[in-house]
């Protein structure tokens, strides 16, 4: 017989679920009709606390409509991935460090546009 524990998803992946759903949905949606677009059989409380949780952490905005709420993202998804590097780096208190083992580890390419944009000043 499986374990429970065994049938659970890894961290994140129900929040990187929902907000695919909706990034892809471009409108504010309500859980419910987030839960439809999921198609994972997750039952309409558990996306409403996903949701929640993501509009605690301020990943998302919501707005009321009806009784509940419809809830859009505040970010893109580079916006996003950009959003955790820096939480990730505010973790440490040697952010030199962290910064230079975090370029030392860059392939060339991302390392030449690092410097790019550096240098632009574009940011």
């Amino acid at each position: 017989m499986t374990d429970a524990r065994d049938e659970r998803r890894p961290a994140g992946e129900l929040e990187a679920s929902v907000m695919a759903a909706l990034w892809a949905a471009g409108a504010p949606r309500t859980p419910g009709q987030v839960q439809l677009s999921l198609g994972t059989g997750l039952a309409r409380t558990t996306v409403t606390t996903i949701l929640t949780r993501l509009h605690d952490k301020g990943v998302v905005a919501r707005q009321r409509q009806g009784r509940g709420y419809a809830y859009f993202p505040v970010q893109d998804a580079q916006g996003l991935t950009a959003r955790r590097m820096h939480s990730e780096l505010d973790r440490d208190a040697d952010r030199e460090t962290v910064l230079a083992r975090f370029v030392a580890q860059l392939n060339p390419d991302d390392e030449r546009i690092l410097r790019d944009l550096l240098e632009s000043g574009d940011r």
